[in-house]
C-alpha cells in the first residue's frame, strides 16, 4: 500500500506544476493540516483514492469551506483497507483561536477514544498536526509538542506517528525518526509512506469505517 502524507506547505509538483497520472500510484492520502482546501480537493480529485485529513491551526475556514471529496478524521478512529488510524488535529495551544489545545486537553481527547482503542486492539497509524513532545517538536511555545501524544505511543504503540507543524527548514533535525517501537514521520509537504498490504477482513477491502459527527457509524464504499 502506498501512502502519500501532506502538510503545511503546498507542493507544486503536487499542484501548479501538476503531471497527468503523478497521482495514480497512491492507494491513500493523509493530510496533517495547514493546507489549502482547494489544494486537497484537488489531490483527491486527481487521485482517485481517498484523502483523510485532520485540522492543522491555520484551519480555520474549513468549517465554511471544507476540503470538497475529503474525510475529516479529526478526533476519530477509522479503518480503512484493515489499517487502524487514528486523526488527532490541533497544536498546542499559544494564543486564542480553534485546533489549539493545552495538553491536559489534548488528553482528554485521546481518554474519549480509549474504549474504541481498547476494542480494536490499537491503532497502526496515528495521524496528528503537532508532534509529540521532545520528538521533533520545536523550543518555541507555538511549536512545542504534546506530552499526551508521547502518552499515547507509549501505552499503544503504533506503527506510525505522522505529523506536520514544524516545517523541515526550521532545523528540527530528521525527518524520520524512530520511538519506542513507533516510527514518527515529520510530513511537511509531502512524505511517501510505502508499507505491505495489512491482512484485511473480507469485506473490509476498499471500504472506510468512520464515525460521522452524528456520532453513529457508516461506512463509505470507495
Amino acid at each position: 500500500m502506498k501512502i502519500l502524507i501532506v502538510s503545511d506547505e503546498e507542493c507544486p509538483g503536487l499542484w501548479e506544476n501538476y503531471t497527468p497520472g503523478r497521482l495514480k500510484e497512491y492507494d491513500l492520502i493523509l493530510s496533517c493540516g495547514d493546507l489549502n482546501a482547494k489544494y486537497l480537493s484537488f489531490l483527491v480529485t486527481m487521485a482517485r483514492c481517498p484523502l483523510l485529513y485532520v485540522h492543522g491551526n491555520h484551519d480555520t475556514n474549513y468549517n465554511q469551506t471544507p476540503p470538497e471529496g475529503c474525510d475529516c478524521i479529526d478526533g476519530h478512529i477509522v479503518t480503512y483497507n484493515g489499517l487502524r488510524i487514528l486523526g488527532l488535529g490541533g497544536c498546542r495551544r499559544y494564543h486564542p483561536g480553534p485546533h489549539q489545545y493545552t495538553d491536559g486537553e489534548m488528553h482528554r481527547r485521546i481518554a474519549r477514544l480509549s474504549w474504541k482503542l481498547k476494542r480494536m486492539g490499537g491503532v497502526d497509524i496515528v495521524v496528528t498536526h503537532a508532534p509529540p513532545y521532545g520528538l521533533g517538536d520545536g523550543d518555541d511555545p507555538a511549536h512545542w509538542g504534546f506530552e499526551a501524544l508521547r502518552k499515547l505511543l507509549d501505552k499503544y504503540h503504533p506503527t506510525y506517528l505522522v505529523h506536520g507543524h514544524v516545517h523541515m527548514r526550521y532545523g528540527v533535525g530528521d525527518r524520520v525518526r524512530p520511538y519506542n517501537g513507533t516510527t514518527l514521520i515529520n510530513a511537511t509537504e509531502r512524505y511517501v509512506l510505502d508499507i505491505p498490504d495489512p491482512n484485511v477482513k473480507p469485506g473490509e477491502f476498499g471500504q472506510v469505517i468512520y464515525k460521522t459527527h452524528q456520532k453513529r457509524e457508516e461506512t463509505a464504499y470507495l
